[in-house]
């Protein structure tokens, strides 16, 4: 059911919902999810808390459908129950912050790199101007960004004016003051924002970085936007910015993430036991309702819904974004398969052990060994088991050449991929699933590498392990020399991935950022390595954990955690069971969530190999393992 612009949708299938149809609460429910999601993530700024407050709302959308009295007010009435939500979650959220007994999070912000402001960017390919005012959505205070998340869908002619209203409790002479007085601290963070970003930035405003922590506050912006207020230099950046109603005009609703139909609403009752009329395999078999214009897709993607607890409503959303009801404009995808240009990684630990044995390839680029995953074997099964995959905008995977790759990497679940190159090597997948381009090493800073680089960017990430000898082997003074080549190429630009000792004082990656600093070089996040030698599932995740929270509390900077796995090399190499890396899998992701400066993950990695031990998620016929299959359900 497509939505009708700001008259919301058809007034006859909110009546027929209300009256127990099941394909018409099925349809209301899919057309009502892409609005309530948009308002929330941007409302939350992106944090954590997202998909619980967006399957709350639903299951309270359900539940008072019978309530509403106007079903021409649906719409306003869907907004202001979304609001409502987000100002209790908030409250429930301070509360619990202020009770607390546990402080070891309590410094703990949302990542910049992360939030909803990052992924309207990416999905929606923004312009430059446009992409400075969603950057700029992060420096405002709690009240105003719920605001603009309607404001935003007002000017995208999402909402009316009215619905706006109705949904902060005001009249409309309020609501628009309230709007112009959020536009003002708009356009200041727009300063801000240019400000900060110019290349080579102000000398004053340079000085006044490096007390700050590096996360966008409204305590910063005044701090900087009274420097920019003051500053010729400054001041001078700030023209020809264009009116802030005039960039978001015609700009398409955020999508869904991939998965998230399936994995955030599991909560949310199946709607023929709500609504008490249809079965719940009629609404299968029918699909959508005629109201939504949309065929509803295959049989077999329905099939292994049959016994999830939101399967109708997750049915009629599905059949809404396969027939292209939510559309964007999506950035481009990797590029052309070129030739490898960097090998797998090799092994490295979290903490300082003896040196692994590997292997290595002729200058300048080594060639690591390729660790792998056991399997054992079972009896023969006479039908698949169908794992639901859950996709999350932090969840990736490393990966190199084995059969199937495309294929395997696709069905694993990951929202991106990396190869310890700058090329994707020959990799096949939906333009969903994003790849990360990696300077490896010294050898590695080419000009040819550093185009491939910023062609698949924006992202990438710095070298790899070059405290060890067996990997990239470059002193801080190398990479310091090399770093500013490196900053020409990646937007955004992750640190020297270590292979232990990130939070140690004077370690290798201490004196890179201290180097870093005082010659102004950007380090927009820090990318870590971590192997843990106790393969119990609790204490594997809470020193995981602390050793995220050590790096974090020492740079204050978002974090990528680009290689982890259970691998003890204190004495050879041993390797976790399946069963315990699949259990590990599962616990550590879901800690990792709740990590907000946690930007992104990616487990070591994507290949295994029948009858060896290892970590790897899928083996070459294309069958995940036990720890694949974990991983394809964590989120």
């Amino acid at each position: 059911m497509p939505g009708t612009g700001r008259g919301g949708p058809d007034t006859a299938v909110v009546t027929a919902a209300q009256d127990g149809d099941q394909r018409a609460l099925d349809a209301l429910v899919a057309d009502s999810l892409p609005l309530v999601y948009n308002i929330v993530g941007r409302a939350l700024n992106g944090h954590t808390d997202v998909d619980d407050v967006v399957q709350e709302t639903l299951l309270r959308v359900v539940h008072g459908l019978h309530g509403l009295r106007d079903p021409e007010a649906y719409r306003s009435w869907l907004v202001a129950i979304t609001v409502r939500q987000v100002r209790d979650h908030e409250q429930d959220r301070r509360t619990t912050q202020n009770r607390r007994e546990n402080l070891d999070s309590a410094d703990e912000m949302v990542d910049p790199a992360s939030d909803f402001a990052a992924v309207t960017i990416l999905r929606l390919g923004l312009t430059d101007q446009r992409r400075e005012v969603a950057e700029a959505t992060r420096w405002l205070d709690h009240d105003d960004r719920a605001l603009l998340s309607l404001w935003w869908l007002e000017e995208t002619g999402e909402l009316g004016r009215a619905d706006l209203a109705s949904a902060l409790g005001l009249s409309a002479r309020h609501a628009a003051v309230r709007v112009q007085r959020m536009k003002e601290q708009i356009q200041i963070s727009r300063t801000v924002v240019r400000a900060l970003q110019a290349d080579p930035r102000c000398t004053d405003l340079r000085a006044m970085t490096w007390t700050w922590d590096g996360v966008p506050s409204p305590l910063w912006r005044k701090r900087f936007a009274r420097h920019v207020r003051d500053c010729p230099v400054c001041g001078r950046r700030t023209v020809g910015m264009l009116p802030i109603d005039r960039l978001l005009g015609g700009l398409p609703l955020l999508p869904l993430p991939a998965g998230f139909l399936f994995d955030h609403l599991s909560a949310v009752p199946a709607t023929a036991h709500v609504a008490g009329h249809l079965p719940l395999d009629h609404a299968l078999d029918h699909g959508v309702s005629q109201a939504a214009h949309a065929a509803p897709p295959p049989r077999g993607l329905f099939s292994s819904l049959t016994n999830h607890p939101v399967a109708t409503t997750a049915a009629a959303g599905v059949a809404v974004v396969v027939a292209g009801a939510i559309v964007t404009a999506q950035l481009t995808g990797p590029a052309d398969p070129p030739r490898r240009e960097a090998a797998p990684h090799m092994v490295s630990t979290a903490t300082p052990v003896s040196t692994p044995t590997a292997s290595t390839a002729p200058s300048p680029t080594p060639t690591p060994a390729r660790r792998t995953a056991s399997r054992t074997p079972g009896p023969a099964r006479s039908r698949p088991v169908t794992v639901p995959v859950a996709s999350s905008v932090k969840k990736g995977v490393s990966v190199w050449k084995m059969p199937g790759v495309s294929k395997a990497l696709a069905k694993s679940g990951a929202s991106w991929y990396y190869t310890w190159s700058t090329r994707p090597d020959g990799i096949d997948v939906p333009a969903s699933v994003k790849f990360v381009p990696m300077i490896w090493g010294s050898g590695s800073v080419t000009e040819a590498n550093l185009a491939q680089a910023r062609r698949a960017g924006p992202y990438l990430l710095g070298f790899n392990e070059p405290d060890m000898q067996a990997q990239a082997n470059m002193s801080v003074e190398e990479a310091l020399e090399l770093w500013p080549r490196l900053m020409e190429a990646g937007k955004v630009l992750g640190s020297p991935g270590v292979a232990f000792g990130a939070d140690t004082p004077g370690g290798w990656l201490d004196r890179f950022m201290k180097g870093a600093a005082e010659r102004d070089y950007r380090v927009d996040f820090i990318a870590l390595h971590w192997y843990g030698a106790d393969f119990r599932t609790g204490p594997a995740v809470n020193q995981l954990k602390s050793y995220i929270q050590a790096v974090y509390q020492r740079y204050r900077k978002p974090i990528w955690l680009t290689e982890y796995a259970l691998i003890d090399f204190s004495d050879g190499t041993r390797y976790a069971s399946d069963a315990q890396q699949a259990a590990f899998v599962t616990a550590s992701a879901k800690m990792l969530a709740s990590l907000p400066y946690v930007r992104r993950y990616a487990w070591f990695g994507l290949p295994s190999e029948d009858g060896k031990p290892g970590s790897g998620l899928f083996r070459g016929d294309g069958a995940a393992t036990q720890t694949g299959r974990a991983f394809q359900r964590a989120r």
